[in-house]
């Protein structure tokens, strides 16, 4: 406690001079507490000192303690040692005894084995000279194990001697089964019932002898088994591709007649495996040298044919040598034999009956592919792996381009015959509003990939699946023909290209009909390609994707909504006339809506419903918002085309406008939405408050009409206030007094007038709709826009530019982020484009 806190301390103890009566207790209280303090300091040194002591005591004594076990445990290995040295000395006679001992047993053996291997070797060799094959395998078995124990006295003379007699004999009894065995096949077993027991006496030899023995004989068999086949289905009238069935029948044949004289044969040795597994080999050489030797190319049917015929043999020997298990590639289809052999007979059936002709093919090109198949092939057939899948008919692959390209042509004939009878209208009761032309394309696509995964899983089934990617692409392309022509609409009018688009109720319920079909057609085909990619072989697995043709129809919902537009815009045109046919300057009062206003809503009454009957919630609101697009500017300038209006004409047409606006913002419930995008009511009242805005000017008085001007239309320029004083019908003298007035303040900045951005619902690929050069609305007239014909032509540009938003061209996307991000700000140029 510092000197300030100690004085607080006294003053706050004794406020008073009454209170100093107390001083002398609390000096005696705290004189009190030193002592007590000083006591326990005195006590806890006291103890401290005497713990120290005792600390040393303990260590001492446990140091001494440590010592005397130290010398305990020398003294115990020292008597250890002289333990150990009086027993060595105790049992030293005794361990050379049994040194000699074990020497001497270890002689005895060895000379008996010795014995019994001579005399063993002596009666092997008789036996191998009587051909006693059976006594001649014991005897064999015996004598090598003998020799076993002979292998550290090789540099003995007499176990050389004796090994090189066993050679020999090893040689002769070769030499007498390979020689007995050359009779096997001749027909002498069956004459000779004893050469049957005495060959399969002869593989117990062969078993005793090297496992490269029992290779060569089985090489040997294999080989002289199929030796008639090759000389058989190398002759010209066999060596044909329809001859290819004929070559399992003779195997299996063969396999079924000698399986009792094959059973001297023991089991262990697979000598059927084996010789199914040479006789697989020398076919599939055979079939690439027939099919790299035809002149033309292969007729399809025979080419199948063979290709079915060996699939179902390589699934034969599967289920063969696999134990009577189902093979793998049933596991795969998921049905039983006997419902697999009648799929692919049917299938085999139907292409014969499809595919009648011969094509060409390039022999370089196969001979390549074939080598490598075969020389893959021929490295990856395990010993005994019982694996027969593949092994020949793999080598039919480099040829299936020809059903590769007569499936497409089969697709191509199809599919124009469904375009062709297609009537464009959905049948009464359909609740799809599909087109059924497009459901059938995908059936056809099915069958085709269920024909061809019957067959192969490989390259085959990817070069089908690019064939479906084609027929995909010109079905999308067949539907963007049948969208109503007349050039691109305003949008080729805006590019110097002129022409409209005119639809009709049927023609508008076809292109609704058109977007829902493209959109099943661009579901289904990604479900496709998922199918494919789980059927296939992994290494084509990532190359399946219908991406491309995904976007193939993504654009045409682009071009059909855009076409639906068009179309409504079109239909307009009538309208925007009469209203600048209306006398504005002449009228008297202001009465109900106009005529003109009429037929827009009974041209909307009439094709709105029908549209958002047809349409999904998510194109519907796509299409409104690019008919607000084009309708709200549109109607905006066409005001400027009017003559003269008088104040009674703009309070006409400002009803005209609120009842338009009203029209527009009730399209959905006439397409009986339920739910609408807020940003579509807001982008109608934003546009349709421009033209309200432009009447109120109108119906300024003409002194302040500059100042109403500026406040309404910020954006505007002196060339549109010229023209608004044209349309009140001031003279020429009267408005340079007021343009000057005007010209003297500073001139607004233009600005472009913005539509709203939707983006499509769906991805614009390949089939693209053409740009429009520039995103803003123009509305600045020429001097010369007085004229009819200039008029007109500022009409078609800002239509183009209203039905261009949207359009998917990267500069007009960066704009649209822009003034996006604008919305959120409180100033700038931008900020002006959003308020009402």
């Amino acid at each position: 406690m510092d000197k300030s806190s100690a004085l607080e301390y006294i003053n706050q103890m004794f406020p008073t001079e009454a209170s100093l009566s107390g001083v002398e207790p609390l000096m005696q209280k705290i004189q009190s507490e030193i002592r007590r303090v000083d006591a326990s300091i005195l006590a806890a040194v006291r103890q401290q000192s005497n713990s120290g002591t005792k600390a040393k005591e303990e260590l001492a004594a446990a140091t001494n303690a440590v010592q005397e076990l130290m010398h305990k445990i020398h003294e115990i290995k020292t008597k250890a040692e002289q333990s150990e040295t009086m027993v060595q000395e105790i049992c030293r006679d005794i361990k050379k005894l049994d040194c000699a001992k074990r020497h001497i047993t270890t002689t005895i053996t060895a000379l008996h084995r010795l014995t019994m291997l001579v005399s063993a070797v002596e009666q092997l060799q008789v036996m191998a000279s009587k051909r006693q094959y059976k006594e001649a395998a014991a005897q064999l078995e015996a004598v090598n194990q003998l020799c076993s124990h002979f292998e550290a006295y090789r540099d003995v003379p007499k176990i050389t001697e004796l090994r090189e007699k066993l050679k020999n004999i090893k040689k002769i009894l070769k030499s007498h089964v390979f020689s007995d065995f050359s009779s096997l096949g001749t027909g002498k077993e069956t004459e000779d019932s004893m050469l049957l027991q005495q060959l399969s006496d002869a593989c117990l030899v062969v078993d005793a002898l090297e496992p490269s023995v029992r290779e060569e004989l089985v090489k040997n068999f294999c080989s002289k088994e199929l030796t008639s086949y090759r000389q058989i289905f190398e002759g010209a009238e066999l060596a044909k591709l329809d001859k290819t069935e004929r070559r399992y029948a003779w195997i299996k044949r063969r396999l079924r007649s000698n399986e009792d004289t094959w059973k001297i044969f023991p089991p262990s040795w697979h000598v059927d495996y084996l010789l199914c597994i040479q006789f697989c080999k020398i076919t599939r050489a055979q079939l690439v040298d027939i099919l790299n030797n035809l002149k033309e190319k292969p007729d399809v049917a025979t080419l199948l044919l063979a290709f079915q015929r060996t699939l179902e043999f390589e699934e034969e020997l599967a289920e063969k040598f696999s134990g009577g298990t189902t093979s793998a590639r049933n596991k795969e289809s998921g049905s039983d034999d006997e419902d697999e052999g009648v799929e692919r007979n049917k299938i085999v059936s139907d292409i014969r009956k499809k595919y009648e002709k011969k094509l060409a093919v390039s022999n370089e090109e196969v001979e390549q592919v074939s080598a490598d198949k075969d020389k893959h092939k021929a490295l990856s057939v395990p010993g005994a792996g019982f694996n027969f899948h593949g092994i020949i008919s793999s080598c039919f692959e480099p040829y299936m381009s020809v059903y590769i390209e007569l499936e497409e042509k089969s697709l191509v004939d199809q599919l124009d015959k469904l375009v062709q009878e297609e009537r464009w209208e959905i049948e009464e009761g359909s609740q799809t509003n599909i087109l059924s032309s497009s459901m059938q394309v995908f059936l056809v696509i099915r069958k085709s990939l269920k024909r061809c995964s019957a067959l192969t899983k490989n390259q085959t089934l990817y070069n089908l699946f690019q064939v479906f990617q084609r027929i995909l692409k010109s079905y999308a392309a067949r539907l963007y023909a049948r969208l109503p022509k007349g050039g691109t609409g305003i949008v080729a009018a805006a590019t110097g290209t002129d022409g409209q688009i005119r639809t009709s109720d049927r023609d508008e319920r076809t292109i609704c009909y058109i977007v829902n079909t493209a959109e099943y057609c661009h579901q289904t085909s990604g479900e496709l390609a998922e199918n494919v990619a789980k059927m296939i072989n992994p290494q084509f697995a990532d190359k399946v994707d219908m991406s491309e043709v995904q976007d193939e129809f993504s654009a045409v919902i682009t071009k059909a909504l855009m076409t639906l537009v068009h179309g409504l815009e079109t239909k307009f045109d009538a309208e925007m006339v009469a209203m600048t046919r209306v006398p504005w300057a002449t009228l008297e009062s202001v009465g109900d809506q106009s005529e003109y206003v009429n037929g827009i809503s009974s041209i909307l009454s009439s094709s709105i419903p029908v549209l958002g009957s047809l349409l999904s919630p998510t194109y519907f609101q796509y299409f409104l918002d690019k008919l607000a697009a084009s309708l709200g500017p549109r109607f905006y300038l066409n005001i400027y085309k009017c003559k003269h209006i008088s104040e009674t004409g703009a309070q006409q047409m400002l009803l005209d406008t609120q009842a338009v606006k009203t029209i527009l913002l009730d399209i959905p419930a006439l397409g009986k939405q339920s739910t609408v995008a807020a940003s579509y009511s807001k982008f109608v009242s934003r546009e349709m408050s421009k033209a309200e805005a432009l009447l109120k000017v109108i119906l300024s008085p003409v002194d302040s009409v500059a100042n109403t001007y500026r406040a309404l239309l910020p954006e505007g320029t002196p060339l549109e206030f010229q023209r608004i004083l044209d349309l009140k019908g001031l003279k020429k003298a009267d408005q340079q007094a007021i343009l000057e007035d005007f010209n003297k303040h500073a001139p607004a900045i233009k600005h472009p007038t913005v539509a709203p951005t939707v983006a499509p619902p769906v991805p614009t690929a390949s089939v693209q709709i053409a740009p429009v050069a520039t995103p803003a609305v123009s509305i600045t007239p020429s001097m010369a826009a007085l004229t009819g014909a200039l008029a007109n032509r500022e009409d078609v540009l800002a239509r183009a530019a209203a039905l261009g938003r949207g359009a998917a061209t990267t500069g007009f996307k960066r704009f649209l982020a822009l003034t996006e991000a604008a919305k959120d700000r409180k100033d700038g140029p931008f900020r002006k484009l959003f308020n009402p």
